[in-house]
């Protein structure tokens, strides 16, 4: 620390030290915060359940739905729940994705295409991929093919309406650029139409994983004989809601776990935002 005409100066390297540590602080609580409200929450359950303020027969314990679960893995029932309903999930997701996504970029990039699909696009969208179910079941069967094909429909529209946005918001100097530059329709599709999508992409990539998980509830609820939306319905109709619960954590778990992995692919993909 130096003193020149009745002013101090602060190391340069202290002082990002300091704010560093700042951040660091800031950044743990933040941590602290996200953690605190589940397990709130939680012991407020337990607490509520065990004293009998609650009724326990219709809200257990959390520690006694926890039991059960692990009662049911030593028992091997729910993996094959699990299973299958991550088998629909994934094969659903990316089924709905992937078209999404290349239609996408192609209205995005050409208004003729833009024009030619949103109709269709509006005009659907707004239709539950369940209320569907009934049409989907005619068509393919009461099979895996059905839970697949009602989950990759309600992945794909939040997808390719937010990859259409991203391409009509990239900031047209970049196009005329590669035009000016000779770029071919190649190039404009993966060098700009892609990257510069990619922020609201995957955004709606990511709405479209919790969209799969309600999805797949339903739709294993109604025409289906195994799945967590399956054990979920079965044990609730069986009055069997220590089981029922454990389906409703395993679809919570997994939602936070999707969500987690795609923020973290968020991230090595756009370090910037």
């Amino acid at each position: 620390m130096n003193k020149s005409n009745g002013n101090v100066e602060r190391d340069p390297v202290a002082v990002e030290q300091e704010e560093w540590k700042k951040r660091q602080r800031k950044n743990r609580f933040k941590q602290v915060l996200t953690i605190s409200s589940p397990i709130l929450i939680l012991v407020l359950w337990e607490f509520l359940s065990r004293t009998g303020i609650v009724d326990a027969r219709f809200f257990p314990a959390p520690t006694e739905i926890i039991g059960t679960l692990f009662t049911m893995a030593a028992e091997g029932e729910l993996f094959g729940h699990i299973g299958i309903s991550l088998f629909r999930i994934f094969a659903g997701f990316i089924l709905g994705v992937i078209p999404a996504i290349v239609l996408g970029l192609f209205m995005g990039l050409y208004s003729p295409l833009r024009h030619f699909f949103s109709p269709l696009i509006m005009a659907l969208m707004p239709i539950p991929t369940i209320a569907l179910l009934p049409i989907i079941l005619m068509i393919f069967g009461i099979g895996e093919v059905s839970k697949i094909v009602t989950i990759a429909g309600s992945v794909f529209f939040p997808v390719i309406i937010n990859t259409v946005v991203g391409v009509t918001n990239i900031d047209k100097t970049y196009l005329d650029v590669a035009r000016n530059y000779g770029a071919n329709s190649k190039d404009f599709f993966f060098k700009i139409a892609l990257p510069g999508s990619l922020p609201v992409m995957l955004e709606g990539i990511q709405m479209g994983q919790a969209i799969a998980l309600l999805t797949i509830v339903a739709a294993e609820m109604m025409g289906a004989n195994s799945g967590i939306g399956y054990l979920i319905w079965t044990s609730y109709s069986a009055f069997l809601l220590n089981e029922m619960y454990v389906g409703l954590v395993l679809i919570s778990f997994f939602g936070y776990m999707f969500s987690l992995i795609l923020r973290g692919f968020q991230k090595k993909l756009l370090p910037w935002k």
